[in-house]
């Protein structure tokens, strides 16, 4: 049935919940709806669209950070499937992580130093700094600040859930 999106009263993105759980917060007047799918949710007296993102009516406070691991699949959803380098989209299959600082020159692979790249950028890139190889990146690579995007799912989830999650 999908996923929702549950923000702290500061519009923070909190975690991600199922649409059931996100319907008992509603319906108990803990989050309001902030955006919602056309699909309606439906009883014999009532009826509710399908929620996307809710935002909770009370702050809740969060005493540390998890630390989201450095995963091919995260990286490519930072760069949101776009190669960094010439700005392609191609197939994810398509798609590779590049080391900004290659790993032969001690480049590890942290969320600053890891980017999506396509193939043909990649292997002109080769081991070399984009300085030296004559390339740009798009965009700087940095840390995603929430863990939520590990679970981005559908297409209209993904374009709902975008505008919370990154700086």
């Amino acid at each position: 049935m999908g996923d929702v999106l549950v923000l702290n009263a500061t519009y923070e993105p909190l975690s991600v919940v199922s649409v059931k759980r996100a319907v008992v917060l509603l319906l108990k007047e803990k989050a309001e709806l902030i955006e919602a799918a056309e699909a309606k949710l439906r009883s014999e007296n009532y009826s509710l669209p399908r929620p996307l993102v809710i935002r909770l009516v009370y702050f809740v406070k969060i005493p540390h950070r998890i630390t989201l691991p450095v995963t091919r699949r995260g990286v490519l959803a930072r760069d949101h499937y776009t190669c960094q380098y010439c700005g392609a989209m191609p197939a994810r299959k398509d798609l590779t992580m590049d080391h900004v600082l290659p790993r032969s020159r001690g480049g590890k692979t942290t969320w600053e130093n890891v980017v999506a790249a396509c193939d043909k950028c990649n292997g002109r890139k080769g081991s070399r700094t984009p300085t030296e190889a004559n390339m740009i990146l798009l965009t700087p690579p940095k840390r995603p600040r929430y863990i939520a995007i590990a679970a981005l799912t559908s297409l209209e989830a993904r374009e709902a859930w975008g505008k919370y999650m990154w700086e």
